[in-house]
């Protein structure tokens, strides 16, 4: 495994493997989560490529962007044990240098759920994103499902920009007690933590609904929002039902709804989601 940090370097190194590159986009403190994304990248190329790099650009202001979990170190092995070839780890500088003003924008997809409460924060994705598909030219792109809002507008900036790479989507990871691995529930406490299961929780609450016949979305989400306000160290950002496709509300849920929250504890913003059809 090489690490390479120059973008010049990185795209030099793209052009020898063009057509056999999986790319794993990543901002570090890498966990099982991410090592899944990996396994599944060394399965559908030759050349597994993760990126490593703190994206200044879709953090708002009095976001976690100084207090972001960092462990390079850590990164590296986990890397190494999952089979990647390459990690790329740009600094900032060499991604937006001097006089840098170009960004991308999804519309439409960007406003609501993760996009209401964090403004410019997929503009910041989706240009990143689009830069690293420049930079490593890769033939697929892995991303987890944890992130769905995200994977649905990276899915959507792809077709409309016609960027020849397949986007693939895998299934949450989670923790032994239910919680969606992420690298910010480092920073929860041990006094935050169990109010953080509440977010597993009100989904397994709605899912138990709809498995036996709830089809009103209003009831489904009061369900789940039962859970959250029993659980008093826990701010609810939203809970939503929504369109898996075009992350429009539902007044009806059927197997292919999209139910997403996002919950604040402590200063850590949580989020995760499942479609109600599935395992």
């Amino acid at each position: 495994m090489i690490v390479i940090e120059s973008v010049a370097e990185m795209q030099q190194f793209a052009r020898q493997r063009r057509g056999e590159i999986a790319l794993v986009p990543t901002m570090g403190y890498l966990h099982e989560g991410h090592a899944s994304l990996m396994v599944e990248a060394r399965q559908r190329a030759r050349t597994v490529v993760v990126s490593i790099f703190v994206n200044p650009t879709q953090f708002g202001v009095n976001e976690d962007l100084d207090s972001y979990p960092r462990d390079f170190e850590r990164d590296r092995k986990v890397a190494a044990a999952a089979g990647v070839d390459v990690i790329f780890a740009p600094k900032a500088s060499d991604m937006y240098p001097a006089g840098y003003q170009s960004y991308l924008n999804v519309e439409g997809l960007t406003t609501e759920l993760c996009g209401a409460s964090r403004p410019g924060h997929f503009r910041g994705v989706t240009t990143v994103v689009a830069k690293l598909f420049n930079i490593v030219m890769p033939a697929v792109a892995i991303f987890g499902k944890k992130d769905f809002q995200q994977l649905a507008v990276i899915r959507r900036m792809v077709q409309d920009f016609n960027f020849d790479v397949e986007i693939v989507g895998m299934p949450i990871v989670r923790e032994a007690d239910g919680l969606a691995l992420s690298s910010r529930n480092a920073r929860l406490s041990a006094a935050e933590r169990e109010p953080a299961l509440c977010l597993s929780r009100a989904i397994a609450a709605a899912r138990d609904a709809f498995r036996g016949g709830e089809k009103s979305v209003a009831v489904l989400r009061q369900q789940a929002l039962a859970v959250i306000e029993r659980e008093g160290a826990a701010q609810l950002d939203y809970l939503e039902f929504r369109d898996q496709d075009t992350l429009l509300p539902l007044q009806t849920a059927d197997e292919r709804t999209l139910l997403a929250l996002a919950v604040r504890v402590g200063s850590v913003r949580l989020i995760d989601n499942c479609v109600l059809g599935e395992e």
